[in-house]
């Protein structure tokens, strides 16, 4: 029996883990330091409170049993390459008392998918006064200081005064986690906190770069920017941030940005733990794979998803050959290529040499402005190029993706449920988490 062990159960890794389990391959495990998943695009709005995760969030334990894997708790800190080991930390409990030794994990063939989280850059003030949207843990601490800081300006604000929310970074994250927080601020509005509201609310928006989504089209960011405008976010393009304070942002112009909470959404960066493996990295943690997502030097040991580097084969359109982007549908496109390798490596050695390198499809790309509007920008197939699309037909395909991650996981039956049961609590419960 080979001893599958996959490290991280982001998007990418919990679908290859189901797969392998749905497909029937006995000795596959998967390991994460967290005990839930949460489709990561989603944070955002944990973060504002309009999705709760305690709903939401799966049990690694209880689907790993449904799918018939084994699933370890547990934070990886070392490779024992030579006896194919993995070394876990030992697990602490909530008073700092050990609760498990330090642990290792044989394995056959190894599977790193830990994902990426964001990058401070060095840059002074980050960690010690920002909120990241790189956890559910993170997400849920940055929503209770929102909700504690409207319930202050309610109960103890000035008539002038509003709760004011710096992010850094215009990416997906940060342009999606601005309109999000005018939606809950409405909601909470609603829901008897009258000095919230879009006048209640003030957002800054800060990024680098000339436009906000800089990685998207320039139609797509051009749309999204006449949205936020709209909302009243106060954008600051072509702004770098020298360091972070307690109550603001000191950018490298000399000017500083007050605010009362600040949430880091700039750049990106795999855990550092990886760089202290013995195994090829490039400057920002991300393991070095080649075509078949093996890390390069390695028989055994493959990297999917935001932790991996793959530089695809030079190409007309990409001479020096493109780098797949570090995004939720090459997670998923991934998992599926690693799923039938591992599955014919099992089952039919004999073929494995017959699959193909991994070849990343990039199928356009999708923002949600919450209530707002919906923006994308989707490759023709036919006509090999983008265009774009707002509106209904952009939310149906926004919504589509998460239900593809569903599907993957449950298989179209339990997804059905879960999509009833989801309608039923949009009438039950509230429409913002309010603690």
């Amino acid at each position: 029996m080979q001893k599958i062990v996959i490290v991280g159960g982001g998007a990418g890794g919990l679908e290859l883990a189901s797969r392998l389990g749905r497909a029937g391959l006995d000795g596959v495990t998967l390991i994460d330091r967290d005990r839930t998943h949460l489709w990561k695009p989603l944070l955002h709005e944990v973060a504002t409170g309009t999705l709760d995760d305690g709903v939401d969030a799966l049990s690694y334990r209880a689907h790993c049993a449904r799918v018939g894997i084994r699933f370890h708790l547990g934070q990886v800190n070392g490779i024992d390459r030579e006896r194919r080991e993995l070394l876990l930390a030992p697990m602490l409990g909530t008073h700092g008392e050990e609760v498990l030794h330090a642990r290792r994990v044989a394995y056959d063939t190894l599977v790193l998918a830990v994902g990426a989280h964001s990058n401070d850059f060095g840059i002074q003030g980050v960690r010690e006064h920002c909120y990241s949207l790189d956890s559910s843990l993170q997400a849920q601490a940055f929503h209770l200081e929102l909700l504690n800081r409207f319930l202050h300006v309610q109960e103890e604000g000035g008539e002038e005064e509003c709760v004011t929310v710096a992010i850094v970074g215009a990416g997906a994250t940060g342009v999606e986690l601005a309109a999000e927080l005018f939606n809950a601020a409405e909601m909470l509005a609603h829901y008897g906190v009258e000095r919230a509201g879009r006048n209640g609310l003030r957002v800054v928006l800060i990024e680098a770069a000339g436009r906000v989504l800089p990685a998207l089209p320039e139609a797509m960011s051009q749309r999204a920017q006449k949205v936020l405008v709209s909302l009243g976010v106060d954008l600051h393009l072509n702004t770098a941030v020298q360091n972070v304070e307690v109550n603001g942002v000191m950018t490298k112009e000399g000017a500083f940005l007050g605010a009362d909470l600040i949430v880091w959404a700039a750049g990106i960066q795999a855990p550092s733990f990886l760089a202290h493996l013995g195994l090829p990295v490039n400057r920002i943690n991300q393991l070095e794979v080649e075509a078949d997502l093996r890390v390069k030097g390695e028989d055994v040991i493959y990297a999917m998803g935001d932790c991996a580097c793959l530089r695809e084969a030079p190409s007309t359109a990409a001479p020096a050959g493109r780098l797949v982007p570090p995004r939720a549908q090459a997670a998923h496109q991934m998992a599926k290529y690693l799923a039938e390798l591992l599955i014919k490596r099992a089952r039919q050695p004999a073929k494995v040499q017959a699959i193909k390198p991994f070849a990343y499809h990039d199928h356009g790309s999708l923002v949600s402005l919450a209530d707002y509007q919906t923006l994308g920008s989707v490759m023709d197939d036919v006509m090999h190029g983008r265009f774009l699309i707002e509106g209904p037909m952009a939310r149906a395909a926004y919504l589509s993706l998460y239900r593809q991650h569903q599907l993957t996981l449950h298989g179209p039956w339990r997804t059905a449920l879960m999509m009833l049961a989801s309608g039923m609590n949009q009438w039950i419960r509230p429409s913002i988490k309010l603690y």
